[in-house]
């Protein structure tokens, strides 16, 4: 057998269909298989995928010469059916490769078989496909074939590992945090709101034990029941009896999550109210920090939490480390979700949970009670005061479909408080969202600026997709060449300003500083708003200046980036991250396209702190507040982080979206900056950035702070010290 299929503890063989495939059913959050094959052996591997039920989430580990390595992975969108193929050389010393299937308790079909030839894989493919098209096709491109160092015999949960270690630090630092006497306020502080239906009596004990370790007064735990009908449930509420702090509200009839919340609502007494899952339970000390962290911030109206995910016995098994926040991203997915601290006041001023929303009740709460509160006011702990009891069995996992229409018209309902029409279509992951703004009876004008010299392919390229490609009506190209000489390229130009009336090109001889060509060409620009263009950037899908233009509608939009890849279809831009390497930075460079990131994120629009100007819109209201590029101090290098750097502070927002995706042939203009002048150059102005904007030290609100900054793809790092949040 040339393949060899191995299960981990967490799967177990349901049926066996035919020779190749089999069902197979998921006992916990980590199901795995390794798939192993001889040094010798046949060049590709074919693998198939199918949901039985709701969608799966698959994850493959590419072991790149050091083992399976959690930096090393493939996370693939949620579908039904996938076909993934591999190519792993005719011989190497790496003899295995990772498949996780689905990160969750579920059923599914798995094969994996292995082809001599292409022919041969794709007649077997065509048998795996089916008629509706919904089998998606995932190339993991040719995989590395030896070992980089001796492996190390190592299979099964790494990350949780590292997940392990990075709670364990941040709950004996809460420890030590020094209890805060009571604020001198009559009746309690906090209600923690659960609503129960048929929830197990080991799940009910759990939580209780998790409040009742808190340790803090002023704080209380009701229990809402739905209306339960299992006798353990019923049975669980009869052996215990309210207290002052543990009181149950026992509804007679089910009348689902909201109106189960909102009975447990009115009974409350606290001046803040968290909400919390019957299955889930409190983190170690999480109501010392929560309590601590609103007494120095008496103006905060909201604050949330990270998280930790764990299973049905609650072991790690991951983190949910989220940004500061972000009401764009909060627009494609509720990151927010756990711990939630809401004011009661405010709470009682929007009417609690509205009934409709099955699956998203708390979606629709969150952008209701978040709408008209100033975002300084809005907080987030980056502590994992929350234990997400991830098992598969919530409601909007179950009926995700209901739950994603209901967060959708959600979406559209707050829009509209907003005066703005959209329509709400699935991100690349479907299950999440993409705002599809209303558009405009007329698309303004923006002026395309493309510094360039020479390099007759590129210029001609980006020229014809421009005028040709591109399906944006109303706009100017502004060539500023700082002296070509190649005569095809001066023919090129002469025929394009014959032909297309939108275009002009301008050659100044001079010494190459990409700030200047721009200046030159934002100075000469007619257009209501602004585009930087590099020349070595080539046009994928036609709307792409519609999405980049659409995304100015929301609030405070000064900047916007797009997603740029590779030729090789790898990640090059997903927006930067100020503080990398005491700089700034790529994050997720050389992933694969089709990564989604921590919580699938980069699936949807983000807010950042600074994207690359290789393809940069720039508002109009952004351009005449901050002015023109520093020509200077950023000649050639991090003037687009300076550039958006001062957006930031002078509160423009800046987003980067997922829905504009294009190819960069990043410096093939101008080549590299590692030697002579060109390298010193570039160590002046990574002085400049330093000095001007104290980068060494920058918190960047896109990157939890318990992120590592030294690299693209950055790793969760144990905490020395607690992160409280403080409104400016």
């Amino acid at each position: 057998m040339t393949l060899k299929i191995i299960p981990n503890a967490d799967l177990e063989r349901e049926i066996s269909t035919d020779a190749d495939l089999s069902l197979w059913k998921s006992l916990g959050d980590d199901p795995a298989f390794e798939i192993r094959f001889l040094p010798m052996r046949k060049k590709l591997v074919v693998i198939y995928v199918a949901a039985t039920d709701e969608p799966l989430d698959p994850k493959f580990y590419i072991n790149r010469g050091y083992g399976f390595r959690e930096k090393d992975t493939v996370s693939l969108p949620e579908g039904h059916r996938f076909v993934i193929t591999a190519d792993i050389g005719s011989a190497g010393s790496i003899c295995a490769l990772r498949a996780d299937p689905a990160s969750f308790p579920t059923t599914f079909q798995f094969a994996a078989k292995s082809f001599a030839s292409k022919k041969s894989a794709e007649a077997y493919i065509a048998t795996l496909l089916e008629p509706d098209g919904r089998t998606k096709r995932v190339d993991l491109g040719k995989l590395p074939q030896y070992w980089m160092k001796l492996p190390r015999l190592r299979f099964g949960r790494r990350a949780a590992s590292l997940t392990v270690q990075y709670a364990d630090a941040s709950y004996g630092l809460a420890s030590a945090l020094e209890r805060a006497p009571i604020s001198a306020t009559a009746g309690a502080w906090l209600s923690v709101v659960v609503p129960v239906y048929n929830a197990p009596p080991r799940y009910l004990d759990d939580l209780v034990k998790s409040f009742e370790e808190q340790g803090e007064t002023g704080t209380e735990l009701i229990l809402s029941d739905d209306g339960s009908t299992s006798p353990e449930t019923r049975q669980w509420y009869q052996s215990r009896q309210s207290k002052d702090d543990i009181r149950f509200v026992l509804n007679e009839r089910n009348g689902g999550i909201a109106a189960a919340t909102n009975a447990g609502l009115s009974q409350a007494r606290g001046q803040w109210i968290a909400f919390l899952d019957h299955d889930d339970v409190i983190a170690p000390h999480a109501f010392k920090l929560i309590r601590h962290t609103l007494e120095q911030n008496p103006g905060a109206n909201f604050l949330y939490t990270d998280e930790l995910v764990v299973d049905d016995i609650l072991k790690p098994t991951g983190v949910m480390l989220k940004p500061a926040y972000d009401s764009v991203l909060l627009t494609g997915v509720n990151y927010i979700n756990h711990f939630s601290i809401y004011r009661h006041d405010r709470l009682r001023k929007i009417g609690y949970l509205r009934m409709g929303y099955d699956g998203s009740q708390d979606y629709d709460l969150l952008l209701r009670y978040l709408e008209g509160i100033p975002e300084e006011s809005i907080l987030h702990l980056p502590y994992p005061a929350y234990w997400w009891r991830r098992n598969g069995k919530t409601f909007s996992r179950k009926f995700m479909e209901a739950a994603t229409t209901n967060a959708r018209k959600a979406l559209v309902e707050r829009f509209e408080r907003l005066k703005q029409t959209i329509a709400v279509e699935g991100a690349l992951t479907t299950t999440l969202h993409r705002i599809i703004f209303e558009a405009p009876h007329a698309w303004p004008k923006i002026s395309i600026v493309i510094p360039s010299k020479n390099n007759f392919d590129l210029i001609s390229r980006i020229l014809g997709d421009l005028f040709e490609k591109t399906d944006y009506p109303h706009f100017e190209v502004l060539v500023i060449d700082n002296g070509s000489t190649d005569q095809p390229v001066l023919d090129l130009y002469e025929r394009y300003r014959r032909s297309e009336p939108r275009f002009s090109a301008t050659i100044t001889p001079e010494a190459f500083n990409f700030s200047r060509s721009v200046n030159r060409g934002l100075s000469a620009a007619t257009g209501e708003h602004y585009l930087i263009l590099n020349n070595d950037v080539e046009v994928i899908e036609a709307d792409w200046l519609k999405e980049m233009v659409s995304c100015l509608a929301y609030d405070r939009t000064g900047i916007v980036g797009a997603k740029l890849l590779f030729p090789n279809d790898k990640m090059q831009h997903a927006g930067v991250v100020i503080g990398f390497g005491g700089l700034a930075g790529h994050w997720y460079m050389n992933k694969p396209k089709e990564f989604g990131g921590p919580m699938n994120r980069l699936h949807v629009r983000n807010t950042m702190t600074c994207v690359t100007g290789a393809v940069m819109l720039i508002s109009g209201d952004c351009l005449r507040k901050i002015g023109l590029f520093d020509e200077e101090n950023f000649g050639v290098a991090y003037n687009d982080v300076d550039y958006c750097l001062r957006a930031h502070k002078a509160g423009y927002r800046i987003v980067w979206t997922p829905f504009a995706c294009l190819y960069h042939h990043e410096s093939l203009s101008r080549g590299s900056d590692k030697s002579g002048e060109r390298k010193k150059r570039f160590e002046q102005e990574k002085q400049n950035l330093r000095r001007l904007h104290a980068t060494q030290g920058f918190i960047d609100r896109a990157l939890n702070p318990t992120y590592s900054r030294d690299k693209s793809d950055p790793r969760i790092v144990v905490p020395t010290r607690l992160y409280i949040p403080s409104m400016p």
